[in-house]
């Protein structure tokens, strides 16, 4: 047997190799918040290809040898990784946490979590849900950046860390390698992005069905409007919403939205923003966006077709609106999603 046909043959016999599931380490400390540390499993852990294999592996580590970890409530959990597994981690999520002694009175790392946070190799996308984002600004990984935490801490993450360009108007802020977000429910807004941003629309969707919760929340939009619960009998804006939503591919202008409630502009208008937290216009431009997205990645339409069906009337217009929600151009998004595809169904 020729050398050629030798190779081949050996080639032929090897097991295909499973690529390795991304990996995301959640990190544990004292005082962490059981909601919270559940987040990052509850989404990452049910984000499947078209073929239903799991997308990623989700692990969870503390700071110390493995152990009971004390938690907000009345329980401890038993965390079974110490912080070696942070060594093998491609995104690192940092969980809540009431506990964080000087890292959130001085800014400053304990010896034990800089011993931890040690263990993590360059290139690792860094995450925070809440008050997590302490624990990367004292690491000095948010330092002239922009970060958001929970509103009722952005004042005193600001006097503690004075580079930090902290908003505290936002769900979360994506800043490419290090994404932090407020607290609670942001943080599953936050680890659905990252599902949509790694791998589409359609997975993240599917994500947010099972876990019954919107598909999309975008970072932009305000986290807390301190404002009075409306009374349960004046009307609100959802028909009006659904409605749009209908007919995203027509011209759609305001007073259009506010007739489908009886309203005035100037009260839906106002209604509006009280409870969504951003204006009508942002928000229609949102949805459309969003439809552009889903239909680059699961159509074969043109761009100029996409365009169309997505409201924005022109590609041009289109690519304006994409270019500022997502930094890519409509044909660069439709590449990196067609292409994902073939990987995974290889």
């Amino acid at each position: 047997m020729s050398e050629a046909r030798e190779k081949a043959a050996e080639q032929a016999e090897a097991p295909t190799r499973t690529p390795r599931r991304h990996r995301v380490v959640v990190l544990a400390l004292d005082g962490v918040i059981p909601f919270e540390l559940g987040i990052p499993q509850r989404i990452f852990g049910r984000a499947r290809d078209a073929a239903g294999e799991l997308l990623y592996e989700v692990v969870t580590c503390s700071a110390r040898p493995p152990g009971p970890v004390r938690t907000d409530a009345d329980y401890a959990i038993l965390v079974e990784r110490g912080p070696e597994a942070l060594a093998e981690a491609d995104t690192l999520v940092v969980s809540a946490s009431y506990e964080l002694g000087p890292v959130y009175e001085e800014g400053r790392l304990t010896e034990e979590l800089a011993a931890a946070l040690a263990h993590l190799r360059p290139g690792a996308r860094l995450v925070s849900i809440c008050t997590g984002s302490y624990v990367l600004a004292a690491a000095g990984w948010l330092d002239g950046r922009p970060a958001t935490t929970h509103w009722s801490s952005a004042d005193h993450f600001q006097r503690l860390f004075p580079r930090i360009r902290v908003d505290a108007d936002v769900l979360f802020i994506d800043d490419g390698d290090v994404l932090t977000s407020a607290g609670v429910a942001a943080g599953l807004d936050l680890c659905l992005h990252l599902v949509r941003r790694d791998h589409g629309t359609a997975v993240a969707n599917e994500v947010a069905r099972r876990t019954v919760v919107p598909p999309h929340r975008d970072g932009g939009q305000a986290q807390y409007i301190q404002r009075p619960i409306p009374e349960p009998q004046l009307a609100t804006t959802t028909m009006a919403r659904a409605w749009a939503l209908g007919r995203l591919h027509e011209p759609i202008q305001l007073r259009d939205m506010a007739e489908q409630e009886a309203m005035s502009v100037r009260t839906f208008t106002r209604r509006f923003r009280e409870e969504v937290g951003v204006s009508p216009g942002q928000w229609l431009t949102r949805q459309r966006v969003e439809r552009a997205r889903h239909l680059l990645e699961s159509s074969d339409l043109s761009v100029d077709q996409v365009a169309r069906d997505a409201g924005f009337g022109t590609a041009q217009s289109m690519r304006q609106h994409l270019q500022a929600a997502l930094g890519v151009t409509p044909t660069a998004y439709r590449r990196t999603f067609r292409a994902e595809d073939a990987h995974q169904n290889r």
